[in-house]
Parts: C-alpha cells; structure tokens; sequence
C-alpha cells in the first residue's frame, strides 16, 4: 500500500488531537493515542499478507506539513514563537493570537487539504529525521519491517509558495541526502518518496531537474534502495527521465492514468528496475475487477525484472473498513471495498500474479433495475440549451438590486454557523430514538431563530439560517436523494482533525421532495432581511461522494443538478430571494493534465447553470469556492454565470483579486478576509486592510464582505468577535475612514449551551 487511513476505524485521533487542544489530554497522551493506532496498522497490514508496510504515513495534521519539519523548513515567523515541536506543527496549521496559519488549499484533485510549504531565499533547510526514525523503530520492536514515506523533493517544492521555491531544490536535495543517509545508516531498507506532481504537465525543466535529484541520491553510498512513488494520473515524459536513474523502483497509477502501461512498454526494456503496479483504486470504494486488473498485471511482467502490485495511491482517501457498515443496503455492500478489503485484494493479486492463480472472484454483475430511473433519463433527453441560460448578468444585477435594495459592500456568511454539542447530540438523540421527530424539528428551529437573531443583531444585511439541520454539506443532500447510500462509519480526513462521511452514489438519482425549502422560509419568516437558501453544488456533491463507475461522470452531474434544479425552483415560489449553490469542489476534479480538462469544464459548467438557471432574473445566485488555486481556471469560474462568487482569500492575502482583474472577471464577489479554518480571531485592521485591497481590484458595486469559509468548525465566541469586526471594518470602508477604528469585541452572547 502507498499509504493508509491514519484517523483510526473509531475517528481516535480526531478525538485525541481535539482534546489536545482543548487542554483535555497533554501531548503524553495524544501520542500513545497515535502510536497505539500505529502499531494496530502495521500488525494488521503485516498479518493481511503484504510483503511491504509503510510508515511515516501517521501524521496529527497533515503530510506536507510533518515533510516541512523534517526538512526543516519551518518559517521564522512560527520558530519565534518559542513553542514546542509538538505545538509548532499545530501553530503553522491552525494559526496563533500573533501569526496567521500556513496556506491550506487542496492536495491535487482529490478533497484532501495540505499545508502549503512557504520557502524563500533564507529558508534553511537541515535533516530532522527524527520522526521517521522513531515510527521506524516502533514497527521493528513489533516485528515489523517497514518502508518508512515521504514527500519527495521535486513535489515537495512544486506545491511550496515563495520567491521561486522550485529554484531551491539543489539546497533541498542536499537535506534529503541527509535524511537517506539517516535512514540508510538506522538499517531502513527502502524508502518511499512520492513524486505526484509530475502527474500533471511539467515543463522539460521540471523534468530534468526531476532527473537530476534522483540521479544525485541514487548515488549515495549509504541510503535505502529508493521507491518513487506517482499517482493521480499518468507520469507522461517524467517516467522515461526517472527510469534512467538509480532508482530501484517506480510506482505507476493504471487506475487514474492507464496510458502508463503503453509508456513504459515504449521505454524499451528496464533491466534492473522494480514497477509497482497501482492496480487497486484508492480513491474509490468499489470493489476492484480482479480479473481485469490481473491481465494488466500480466502485461507488465514482461517488462520490468520485477513487478510488485500496489494501491493506485494512499488509501488515505477512502474509508477504513467495510466490516462496520452492518446496515448498508446488501447489495451495494457487495460491490465494496473500503481499505481493509482493498489491502486483501493487492494481496490476492500478488498472489495471482506471483503463482499464476486464475481463481480470481468475478466482478459482481450488473446493477439492479430498480436503481435506474427511466422519468429522469427522459428529463435529460428532453433538455435544451435554453435550460442552461439566464437573462444577461447586467439585467439581471439590476433587477436584484431593486428586490433587495442592498447596501455597498454588503456583509454576509457563507452558509453554516457553529456545530454545538447540543445540536450534535440532538442528532444523536434523534438517530437513537431518544428524541421524537416533532422535538427534534423544535430543537432545530429554536437554533435557526437564535442564528437569525444574532446576525440581525450583529448587523449583517444577508442573513443564512445556519444549517443546524445538517451534518455535513454533502451528506445531508446524498441522505435525502434517490440513488444515494449513506454509511455509519465511513469516514475520511480532510483536513486537519476534520473528517467527514462522503455518501455512496449507485444508482439514478432524482429529488422525492424539497430538501431545504421548510428550514429556508422558516429562517425568513422571522427577518425582513434577505435569508439566503443553501444548497450544495451538483459538481460538490459528485466530488465528495464515491460515485458510481458504470456510466459516464457528466451523465451522473446532470442528473444530479435536475435534482437540485427543481429544489432552486421550490425555493424561489416560496419566496427566498436568494440562493446559493455552493460548487467549493468544482477545482478537485480538475484532471491534472490540460489536455482533459477542456471535457470536465465543459460539463461541470453546463452541471451548475443547469441547477441554477430555472429561475428568475430577480433572484440573485450565489455559490462558494474555497481553498483551490482558482486561478488555474478563472475562465470556468465566470462561465458558472453566479451573480455572486465568494472566494477562499485569506491566507492567501488575496492574491486571487489581481487574477481576477486580469481575467476581466464582472460578477459579484465575496472574497474572504478571514480565516474561518484557524481559532485565531482577527484583528479588526486586518479585515480593514484586507477590504482596502479587495477595493483596489474590484468596484465597490460588485463587492462583498464575508468570510472565506463556513462557520461550523468554529464556537460561537470567536465566530461573534470576528463577524462584529467584519461588519465594523465593511463600515469603515463604506464611510471611508482613513484609519483602523476602534476594535469591537461585538459585546456579550449569552455563553449558556453554546460551545
């Protein structure tokens, strides 16, 4: 395997780092939590049968991040602090009272967040091998072997931020030399260092400098035999350039990139060389063709001295263990493997492969009649361009301005407001019978009228109704769709100590019934301020799902956005004014390659105006993208048609307004000035200064005032201080002052049940 889930089967570490924070555990605790979650991995992949177990793959936050401290390229703004090793990680991830968090944004197309490394001219970079050394040593006191893993240096630098990080790789290089001979002289056999960004297109540069550190480690004297691992798609011309180094092995993902095999048949013969075969998808959760993947397999014996079957990448990206869905739909659970089967179907093809077993299970047969729906393949049949489009943007600005009658610089949130452990243990209740249906409604409403309440009072002129109903953006929907399954235990990182629980899309979908509508006009039945409605985006809701194979992805969108189409529709007769569709996945599934990424725009695009364009010009549309480089597809963005985007910009420190700019960028936009991701609560001059230069780029007519992110992760303490200053600082601008004002701490909440 190329990695494994490291959260635990139970969500362990989520809860002990949590606590850690919290000052519930000290850091004593939290790592025997860790390396008791470690050790039960390495037991059970060893027992499972594999003949190489990773390690290094446990990490409190995040990959890039633990690969950033061995390198030591920790910025001086976070070694000031003078905090722990321990503390400093969670300071670079989460931010203090004094410095902003690192840059979180997406770890290439997949719902994965990263910490994004900044390197510049003075980073300096020094071997800090502590961390692999040590999980090393704990696998071999079980009887273990281990191939510890590490970001390697080319990708560790390509998706770095600074002055030319890539220019720094000599000085990188040297770091990692250090690292190998670390390894090498603590007796660690082979090392796996992953190289995904030669996945997307790489300029001949790029893939020379790849040749050239690869070639210099190669020639250590003193290091473990090299594994370079690759995934999310096919290494193009970097596999020619890697094969002729000393590398002992390359990994190739034949799920997502399945050209790989024709290239590596054109290299010619590769003497001396391991290929480890991604065969097994570790992005999805349907059960592996075995046979299929055997005779690729088989192909591939004939052209490496030594072929060894692998995951397709980390198995990171989907659940631990299926044995814990006991109530599952039978026969969607017996087209699954979530990591613990995919783990015994690498073994079962090594094995194939190995011994020439051709007893391999058959692929389940086709899917149920009953999970087609022939009403909506007659729907999809029947639609026209018109059912894409809308009246011109300018018409249509005009005519919300007049419904609405908004302030310059309008101030909004971006949907969910905090998650409390009251509303998590009315779900609870609610699941476990202890709390009626009628009771469960009154718990909710009593939280959507104290939401309403507190922004009215804040003095925010767009209101949401805070989503306490929901349990996760994509979830909720996939609970209430046809076609969906929802798991009990499924869950997976994305980010940090957050986890969610992606649904499973088998079959035709299509809406029973309005999903948000009675929430939405509740919420606006107690405000003359617009309430906006919320929905999450037909892209989003593939993104974050584990979708069905058997028929084309755009297929599945329009599908899904015909759903959400009639929900828009319903919303609108019921009076809500506006509506949000958020599509904060729309850059996950971009392919890596510029070749293939005309196609997915094109209907993800035609997905989202397909959802939103059934309605009215007086209707304002918005949607939510957050934590992507969005200026890769700025082009897109404008084509979704939104009267109002709102945008991740904060840590950023909105670097995405000068793109915008340049891209002729015209709509509504809200970008974020300020970091709902980290606890630290900002200052009232820096939302000023961050709105100064939001003004600079864009017309005060088109510009919003909001947050970078919704508010669920956060408590209501430090969720009123920093809407109070964003209010007051949007105030500020409006009237023109030329310093920061006062900071408001926006007064006092009543502290009682609220977390």
């Amino acid at each position: 395997m190329l990695g494994y889930p490291r959260i635990g089967p139970d969500r362990e570490l989520k809860q002990a780092v949590e606590a850690y924070w919290a000052g519930r555990i000290d850091a004593g605790q939290l790592e025997r939590t860790a390396a008791g979650l470690r050790a039960d991995v390495w037991r059970d992949l060893h027992r499972a049968g594999l003949t190489a177990v990773p390690s290094n793959t446990s990490s409190y936050y995040d990959q890039v991040l633990d690969a950033a401290v061995a390198v030591g390229a920790i910025p001086d703004r976070f070694r000031r602090l003078g905090l722990s090793p321990l503390d400093t990680s969670f300071a670079m991830a989460r931010g203090t009272a004094e410095e902003p968090a690192m840059e979180l944004t997406k770890w290439f197309n997949t719902n994965y967040h990263y910490l994004v490394p900044e390197i510049g001219p003075d980073t300096v970079f020094a071997a800090e091998p502590e961390k692999i050394l040590g999980e090393y040593a704990e696998a071999l006191a079980l009887g273990v072997t281990t191939r510890p893993v590490l970001i390697g240096p080319a990708t560790f630098l390509l998706l770095a931020k600074g002055d030319n990080p890539f220019g720094r790789l000599g000085d990188l290089v040297t770091a990692y030399a250090d690292l190998l001979t670390s390894l090498g002289d603590a007796g660690v056999p082979w090392v796996q260092l992953d190289e995904p960004a030669y996945c997307a297109d790489r300029t001949q540069a790029e893939i020379d400098a790849l040749r050239a550190t690869y070639t210099y480690l190669g020639g250590l004297p003193r290091r473990p035999r090299m594994f370079v691992a690759s995934y999310f798609g096919d290494l193009g011309d970097a596999l020619p350039a890697l094969l002729r180094t000393p590398v002992e092995a390359v990994g190739l993902d034949l799920v997502a990139g399945p050209g790989g095999l024709r290239r590596l048949a054109a290299c010619g013969p590769i003497p001396g060389k391991t290929i480890v075969a991604g065969l097994v998808d570790g992005r999805n959760v349907w059960r592996t063709d075995l046979r299929a993947a055997a005779a690729i397999g088989a192909q591939l014996k004939g052209l490496a001295d030594d072929v060894v079957v692998s995951s397709s990448c980390s198995l990171l990206h989907v659940p631990a263990d299926l044995a814990a869905e006991t109530s599952l739909d039978a026969q969607v659970r017996a087209r699954l493997a979530f990591a613990r089967q995919k783990v015994d179907e690498v073994v079962l093809l090594g094995r194939a492969l190995r011994d020439g077993v051709a007893t391999l299970p058959a692929r389940p047969g086709p899917a149920p009649a009953a999970w087609r729906d022939d009403a909506v393949r007659a729907r999809l049949e029947a639609l026209r361009p018109e059912h894409t489009s809308r009246g011109p943007y300018p018409q249509r600005a005009v005519a919300q301005q007049a419904r609405l009658r908004l302030p310059e610089l309008p101030t909004t949130t971006v949907g969910s407001f905090p998650q409390t452990d009251q509303l998590r243990q009315a779900r609870a209740d609610r699941r476990a019978g202890r709390l009626d249906p009628a009771g469960y409604a009154e718990r909710m409403r009593a939280e959507v009228e104290h939401v309403i309440r507190f922004q009215e009072r804040l003095g925010l002129d767009v209101l949401v109704h805070g989503e306490p109903e929901r349990n996760d953006m994509v979830q909720y929907f996939g609970e209430q769709l046809t076609g969906f399954a929802a798991t009990e235990h499924g869950w997976v990182q994305s980010y940090g100590s957050r986890c969610v629980r992606p649904p499973i899309l088998h079959g035709d979908v299509a809406r029973p019934g309005p999903m948000t509508v009675a929430w939405s006009t509740y919420a606006q039945s107690l405000t003359d301020r617009p309430v906006k409605g919320m929905l999450t985006g037909p892209v989003t809701l593939l993104a974050r799902s584990f979708v069905r194979a058997d028929q084309p992805l755009a297929d599945t969108a329009r599908q899904v956005a015909l759903a959400l189409r009639d929900e828009c529709h319903d919303l609108e007769m019921a009076g809500i004014r506006v509506i949000q569709v958020d599509e904060p996945a729309l850059r996950e599934l971009l392919p890596p390659r510029k070749t293939e990424q005309r196609v997915y725009l094109t209907w993800a695009v035609e997905a989202f105006r397909l959802a939103t364009s059934g309605v009215a010009d007086a209707t304002q549309i918005h949607t939510h993208l957050c934590y992507s480089e969005l200026g890769e597809f700025l082009p897109a963005i404008a084509a979704l048609d939104a009267d109002v985007t709102s945008i991740e910009a904060s840590r950023s420190k909105m670097e995405i307004l000068d793109d915008l700019g340049a891209a002729g960028f015209a709509r509504g936009i809200g970008p974020g000035v300020y970091d709902i991701h980290s606890p630290r609560i900002p200052r009232q001059a820096e939302i000023t200064d961050a709105l100064r230069r939001a003004v600079a780029a864009v017309p005060a007519d088109r510009l919003w005032v909001n947050p970078d992110c919704g508010l669920k992760t956060r408590g209501y303490a430090e969720v009123e201080q920093s809407l109070a200053r964003l209010v007051a600082a949007a105030a500020q601008i409006r009237a023109g002052a030329a310093e920061p004002g006062p900071v408001s701490d926006g007064g006092h909440w009543p502290a009682v049940g609220r977390a």
